[in-house]
């Protein structure tokens, strides 16, 4: 079999990582850091299109990497229209969507525009791979409680959906489609999602306000308090919007979103520090808890992932609480690079159909 050779495009907030793949393996990585004196010249995310783009080409250059010498382009989905996973191609639809910033502005946005236009350039096949706003919520999942208000689908798409490929055939040598996990994401935001036969048919919003609540983030907030503090005058929109995500969690309550600090504080004798901690812990258990229920306490595993999933005591105080449920099985960090090369792979080797987005 032929092997292939992707290149990887992951950009975030400050910086963009690049990489090239010979089928699974990593042959070449790099990090890109933007200054905020380059980036504060861009009114939006989206006209950093060409600053990025010409860095990455720069430094294949650089790398004596041909682009000729490629077979596809492979980039982070960004905030699209809810859409099921996969791999889907860079259609003009998609870019057009992402330039619009459809739904929100985001880094990711950035990562199907820039694999269309250097796929365009070489000659080659662009893809993005299981974005934020993969949607294969059961109907029953979506509702909420009120009619005006449906529950959204924002998460760790890529990350978890790897995961689970990952232990489906490592740990049960057998298909993802074939399989039922509970995924716990643990990260800057934290997303549990009910993974059913190759679907995720119930996870929380990990964005803005659901589930439980993170480094940065609040998750679900108490209704009336909520509404009380909207109309108290105390805060701004923005304020409020900020106070749910960046300003929540561990960051309102201890004034940081390094759990690493959090912990060394809590082991260090803080007793506020070991309470948030473990309430942290305690909320993504219960979390846990009712994904399976989802699942009808049919799981073959639950897994647990992200960077917080590095720290073994944190990761204790969750399995002491779900471990009657099934076994765990611990995925620490996050391999973006490697997982959004597996999608494109999968697609370059037909064994997955490579999606429309419409």
């Amino acid at each position: 079999m032929k092997h292939m050779k992707q290149l990887i495009i992951n950009p975030g907030s400050t910086s963009t990582k690049i990489a090239v793949f010979e089928d699974e393996d990593s042959i070449f990585e790099k990090t890109l850091r933007h200054s905020n004196e380059e980036l504060v010249k861009y009114s939006n995310v989206a006209d950093q299109f060409e600053f990025r783009r010409n860095l990455i080409i720069k430094a294949l250059n650089e790398n004596n990497i041909a682009l000729n010498s490629l077979d596809a382009a492979v980039g982070r989905g960004g905030l699209l229209k809810p859409i099921e996973g996969g791999t889907y191609a860079v259609n003009d639809k998609l870019v057009e969507d992402l330039k619009t910033n459809t739904i929100g502005e985001h880094a990711s946005n950035l990562g199907g525009l820039i694999a269309r236009s250097i796929g365009d350039k070489a000659g080659i096949s662009s893809y993005i791979v299981d974005p934020v706003v993969v949607d294969e919520l059961e109907d029953v999942a979506r509702i909420s409680g009120h009619p005006d208000f449906e529950r959204i689908s924002i998460w760790h798409a890529l990350n978890q959906k790897a995961v689970a490929r990952r232990a489906a055939v490592e740990k049960f040598g057998k298909k993802y489609e074939d399989m039922n996990f509970v995924v716990a994401h643990l990260g800057g935001g934290i997303s549990v999602g009910a993974h059913k036969k190759g679907r995720v048919v119930d996870v929380n919003n990990a964005l803005n306000g659901d589930g439980a609540f993170s480094p940065e983030r609040s998750g679900s907030l108490p209704a009336q308090q909520l509404i009380e503090g909207c109309f108290s005058g105390k805060y701004t929109e923005p304020e409020l919007n900020k106070m749910i995500s960046g300003n929540g969690g561990l960051n309102a309550y201890l004034g940081t979103n390094s759990a690493k600090e959090v912990s060394e504080r809590a082991e260090a004798g803080d007793k506020r520090a070991k309470l948030i901690y473990s309430a942290m812990a305690y909320q993504v258990a219960k979390a846990i808890g009712e994904y399976a229920v989802v699942l009808d306490g049919d799981v073959d595993a639950i897994l647990i992932t992200g960077g917080i999933a590095y720290d073994k005591k944190f990761v204790q105080m969750i399995e002491k609480k779900v471990k009657f449920i099934a076994d765990v099985i611990i995925y620490p960090g996050e391999d973006e690079l490697l997982a959004l090369a597996q999608g494109g792979l999968r697609a370059i080797r037909g064994e997955e159909p490579v999606k429309e987005y419409k």
